[in-house]
């Protein structure tokens, strides 16, 4: 869960902008691996996870000195969701970045390698820790309150508003990824620095009182897209390259009546859309300066924390519908779960009247008399239609199985308001299992 200006996150985890520093990539072979908890096909498939984890913390290299030791009540509870998964790709939301990525080899040593509570430990030997523009200062008045923050104002609201990216410290809120296939570091693409108004028909935020866009030129000049990353991430499996799509954007809530997140959150969530689709991704560019989006034919799964429900909550109608609507996204199978539904009973206040399946919903949000949506359906894990779909879920355990612990049915959980998402993908060109 994350705490802002005072209020309770109601609609997922917060993004943001920043300049881009480095790409720390980090390779570590740990040994042990594990047999899943959860069923897999016999056939040659690959299970493709999310889960925003909630692994930030408040200050820089407090997170590294949680994982520095093995009994952190959260992470333990992190770690025994994924052994029970058993992801053979895995894109951690929420997970404070640090240049050498000590934090990510910190979780895989003292955590995912330590069977939890009885589950089997699960090794990956490739994990990279994603730079994100989280944290930055923009040098600008970004929220208009007539002050421009400075570095001393470190860990404070008003530096998280006036950043690029609403964070407290560089690197808050960033994402990493774990893979038990090798990841083709020299290909991993990655946009930090694409310019928001360089996407064709951007939905920049426009002032109502004035009708003028609500940031100034001088201000859109710098203002990138991504409210954290979004990284192109090959994964080599058996003779097969997918391209692991991951990404964060901001949820559409915490501004005004311009709906600066809103339209924010939107056209993050359309960046991947067009970046599939043949035809239109030619305007896109990454950080090394190669122009354009996948190529025809290209496999590939996207994976995050998308802060938008297709019909519920407070992003943009039409915003989670640029992927679910997308002639290139395989959509046959929506992972499900039993404890959303009970969840969605048990909290009748906005839950009640939400328009999307229950059963779909994949994150825990507070309900109305605490200021928040109710539960949503968030975090997506979308292959391309080259890859079948094998099997799906949520790990959301229903009321009455001893794991919904790791869930609740308290708020918050003991491990996140969301919930691990999985799908498992088959093509003839990956290996037998």
């Amino acid at each position: 869960m994350h705490i802002r200006a005072g209020l309770m996150k109601v609609s997922s985890s917060r993004g943001w902008v920043a300049l881009v520093v480095v790409m720390a990539v980090l390779l570590t072979v740990v040994p042990a691996a594990a047999a899943a908890t959860v069923a897999r096909s016999s056939a040659p498939t690959a299970r493709f996870a999310t889960f925003n984890a909630s692994l930030n913390r408040n200050a820089p290299g407090q997170l590294i000195a949680n994982l520095s030791t093995s009994d952190d009540a959260q992470a333990q509870a992190v770690a025994e969701i994924i052994q029970r998964t058993q992801p053979d790709v895995l894109l951690v939301n929420e997970f404070d970045f640090d240049p050498g990525g000590e934090a990510v080899a910190l979780f895989q040593h003292n955590y995912l390698s330590v069977g939890q509570n009885g589950a089997d430990p699960i090794t990956y030997p490739y994990r990279i820790a994603v730079p994100s523009n989280t944290g930055v200062l923009s040098g600008f008045d970004l929220d208009k309150d007539g002050v421009v923050a400075t570095p001393a104002d470190i860990g404070t609201a008003a530096y998280s508003n006036d950043s690029w990216g609403f964070g407290a410290f560089e690197g808050q809120f960033a994402f990493a990824v774990f893979s038990k296939f090798p990841i083709l570091e020299d290909q991993i693409r990655t946009f930090q620095q694409f310019l928001w108004k360089d996407m064709p028909g951007a939905l920049l935020p426009v002032d109502p009182n004035t009708g003028e866009l609500y940031y100034s030129s001088e201000i859109l000049e710098q203002f990138r897209l991504s409210s954290k990353n979004h990284a192109d991430i090959p994964i080599r499996i058996g003779s097969q390259t997918v391209h692991f799509l991951v990404s964060h954007p901001t949820p559409p809530v915490f501004d005004g009546p311009e709906d600066r997140n809103g339209t924010r959150n939107h056209d993050e969530i359309r960046f991947w859309a067009d970046y599939v689709s043949p035809g239109r991704n030619r305007y896109i560019y990454d950080d090394a300066g190669q122009r354009g989006g996948l190529k025809p034919g290209a496999k590939f799964v996207i994976a995050g924390d998308q802060n938008s429900d297709p019909f519920d909550g407070d992003s943009i109608p039409g915003s989670a519908q640029l992927l679910l609507d997308n002639t290139h996204i395989n959509t046959k199978v929506t992972p499900s779960s039993e404890g959303a539904v009970d969840r969605a009973v048990a909290q009748n206040q906005n839950n009640d009247d939400h328009i999307s399946d229950p059963a779909f919903d994949t994150a825990d949000f507070s309900e109305a008399s605490f200021g928040g949506p109710g539960n949503l359906r968030a975090d997506y894990v979308l292959p391309s239609k080259s890859l079948q779909i094998r099997d799906a879920a949520v790990f959301w355990p229903a009321d009455d199985d001893p794991l919904s612990r790791l869930t609740g049915p308290g708020f918050p959980a003991v491990s996140s308001d969301h919930r691990l998402v999985w799908v498992d993908v088959s093509h003839g060109g990956f290996p037998r299992r």
